[in-house]
């Protein structure tokens, strides 16, 4: 027995720990911009402002809006996995690692929204 309870407790010390995916409801964000092409800034309806750093550079954004790839009644994107399309160029484009930039931020973490 004494041999299973460290056996065990060796494997959950080398599992690594995952972090979520933080996720935002679509029907929260209030604006959303692009002035570089490379982050997304959503300014959220309780008044948060989140950046998204895109995985790559998606150019076209800086000019043109854009439609989220979302499944059949789901309204949740998660950084690291959610893709969208730029309209007038059609060019996809993946959102990466989600920053908030308020002042909430700094008193608080960012809470996954589930």
């Amino acid at each position: 027995m004494k041999l299973f309870v460290i056996a065990s407790a060796l494997l959950t010390l080398a599992a690594p720990a995952y972090a979520e995916n933080m996720c935002v409801d679509t029907r929260e964000i209030v604006s959303s911009t692009s002035k570089d092409g490379k982050t997304m800034v959503f300014k959220m309806k309780d008044g948060r402002t989140l950046v998204n750093h895109l995985h790559g550079n998606c150019p076209d954004l800086k000019y043109y809006g854009f439609a989220w790839q979302l499944h059949t009644g789901d309204n949740k994107v998660c950084e690291n996995e959610q893709s969208f399309q730029v309209l007038q160029s059609m060019q996809t484009c993946t959102l990466g690692k989600f920053d908030r930039t308020d002042r909430q931020a700094q008193s608080r973490p960012a809470q996954p929204v589930r």
